[in-house]
């Protein structure tokens, strides 16, 4: 069983790590939260059968790590983690705007984070987020209404200038 249970989870792998990261704002932690959610994944009596509960399920097991990882931090220490981050801000547009993005990504409120994660980051429906977290439908959806929202005003504390308007602008 052991082997059929990693052979499902490898399709998963790339937006689990991408959901670690997210939470964690820290890839070395994101890569912990991972590897512990894969081995109970493994460990597990009981998996899932069909697809989309299966996925849910392993996102949930990744998110009550984080949680309980957060938990312990905090009660080991008040001071804030500082992001830290390998991606350094090179000159074409593209990279500064997924820069920005990304620092304003980490700006949100660790709700906002989570939601979006789930839903813009890995994709997930609104009814399978609820299940995930246990929720209502309309708690996710507005929920992730008030997170965009917060993200675009992070973006437009930023000095990113969008090139056609400022185009426009000399003419």
């Amino acid at each position: 069983m052991r082997l059929r249970v990693e052979r499902r989870l490898e399709p998963h792998y790339a937006r689990l790590f991408a959901y670690a990261v997210a939470l964690s704002r820290d890839r070395d932690g994101a890569q912990d939260i991972f590897q512990e959610c894969i081995a109970r994944a493994l460990d597990a009596r009981s998996v899932p059968e069909a697809e989309p509960a299966f996925r849910a399920w392993l996102f949930s097991i990744l998110r009550n790590i984080w949680i309980d990882q957060s938990r312990s931090r905090r009660r080991r220490s008040d001071l804030e983690q500082e992001f830290v981050t390998d991606l350094v801000p090179a000159p074409e547009a593209v990279l500064v705007d997924a820069f920005s993005v990304r620092q304003a990504f980490t700006r949100l409120s660790t709700e906002h984070r989570e939601i979006l994660a789930l839903v813009d980051i890995s994709g997930f429906s609104y009814e399978e987020v609820a299940t995930m977290i246990a929720v209502p439908k309309g708690t996710v959806m507005s929920r992730v209404s008030r997170a965009r929202r917060a993200l675009a005003a992070h973006l437009g504390e930023t000095n990113v200038v969008d090139l056609a308007r400022q185009r426009e602008s000399r003419k």
